[in-house]
């Protein structure tokens, strides 16, 4: 599938912008796309748009620091992470023993690189919230970890002469972590609609590019090709990044469905949501309304620190998404975006709030379906008594765990 065009408008339309999606989504595909059109390679962008549309291929200098590649459990990982980064690029571009603190490092860098290239620099910052979501169950360690982060990209603002691109990714909207702030002039680009398909795969996309694909898909699992496009659909289908989004599948889901010829749910098993389920117990948020929750542009802003709704960061999670926008309240009604993250997300909720006797949730569900569809009317009392004497008496009132 083809971005360059998108990823050409990116890099020449303005030259600093955040952008927002789900983990498993493309963000560092496309960071490392931007790292090798910066660096002027040409050769691995042979019969795609860019190919016709970039004429110059300038050769610049490129920092990219990618914060997924750790895990962070102490302030220490994340200072070696930066100091690790910083040593990489220095042997490139030199050290001055002076500076002494990460933030005057990459200060220095940035500098050398234009003067010794004659050429601004690229600064490339992959999943930059990943230090703070590894620490949400620790609130002094995230403290400190927002602040060594800001301490560390606090000069960029300053840098504006040096720099030609600033892009930056993660899953939070960067005004939750307050991390660059400063930057006024970041653009955040993550609810727009010129570029809400910059990552994921469009169905046009699915049906004009992976035709074959689906033709494979079909034929293994004894389906017609338009049996198999619905299957697909129905499993993958349904993000909206923008008011006008047109439907975007989950990438990582679909392409491992593919190598797979299965319809598993790939990208929900990759994480589970343990954080967010807390959230909504916390909240006391009724579940019942997470299909067709309403919210506001202000609620997707709030910062995660004093967060009263847990839906925000369920849409920036990528288990909500966009299903419709009222321009005159302009309210954005959400839900569930397909077949797996609505079935995923259930199972996860189910023994958070219940007890089902000595079977996992999942199991429980699918025999009770079974008993239903072979007509043992005795089974699914039985199953739904043990389901009602689950629910702990200290629930049975109007709370949103009792429903």
């Amino acid at each position: 599938v083809d971005k360059t065009e998108l990823v050409y408008r990116l890099a020449n339309t303005d030259s600093v912008y955040f952008l927002s999606r789900p983990r498993r989504f493309g963000k560092s595909l496309l960071v490392s796309t931007l790292e090798a059109y910066f660096q002027g390679k040409k050769d691995l962008f042979k019969g795609l748009a860019m190919e016709r549309l970039e004429k110059d291929w300038n050769v610049y200098p490129v920092f990219h620091i990618d914060f997924s590649l750790t895990k962070y459990t102490t302030l220490f990982d994340l200072q070696e992470q930066l100091n690790l980064f910083l040593l990489r690029c220095e042997k490139v571009y030199g050290a001055e023993k002076e500076e002494k603190t990460p933030a005057a490092r990459l200060q220095g860098m940035i500098r050398r690189a234009y003067e010794q290239t004659g050429l601004p620099v690229v600064v490339l910052i992959d999943e930059y919230d990943a230090p703070l979501l590894d620490s949400n169950s620790n609130i002094p360690l995230q403290q400190e970890l927002r602040n060594e982060l800001r301490k560390f990209f606090s000069p960029l603002k300053g840098l504006g002469q040096y720099l030609r691109f600033l892009f930056i990714t993660g899953i939070s909207k960067f005004s939750q972590m307050s991390i660059f702030s400063e930057l006024n002039s970041l653009k955040n680009i993550s609810m727009r609609d010129d570029f809400s398909a910059i990552c994921g795969i469009t169905e046009r996309e699915l049906l004009d590019e992976l035709r074959p694909d689906i033709e494979r898909m079909a034929l293994a699992n004894g389906e017609t090709y338009e049996a198999a496009c619905a299957h697909l659909k129905r499993q993958y289908d349904g993000y909206h990044f923008s008011k006008h989004c047109e439907d975007i599948y989950n990438p990582f889901s679909l392409c491992n469905a593919f190598d797979a010829k299965e319809y598993k749910n790939f990208w929900f098993s990759t994480g589970t949501p343990t954080f967010l389920i807390d959230l909504l117990q916390e909240t006391d948020f009724d579940v019942r309304q997470l299909e067709g929750v309403e919210a506001t542009d202000e609620q997707f802003d709030a910062p995660t620190e004093r967060v009263t709704s847990p839906i925000p960061v369920l849409y920036q999670s990528g288990y909500l998404t966009i299903k419709g926008y009222d321009p005159e309240f302009q309210v954005y009604r959400l839900a569930y975006p397909n077949g797996e993250v609505r079935k995923g997300f259930i199972e996860s909720l189910l023994p958070a709030y219940l007890e089902l006797p000595g079977q996992s949730s999942t199991f429980y569900v699918v025999s009770f379906i079974r008993d239903l569809r072979k007509g043992d009317i005795e089974s699914c009392l039985e199953r739904t008594r043990s389901f009602f004497a689950s629910i702990p008496n200290d629930l049975e009132n109007k709370t949103e765990k009792h429903y």
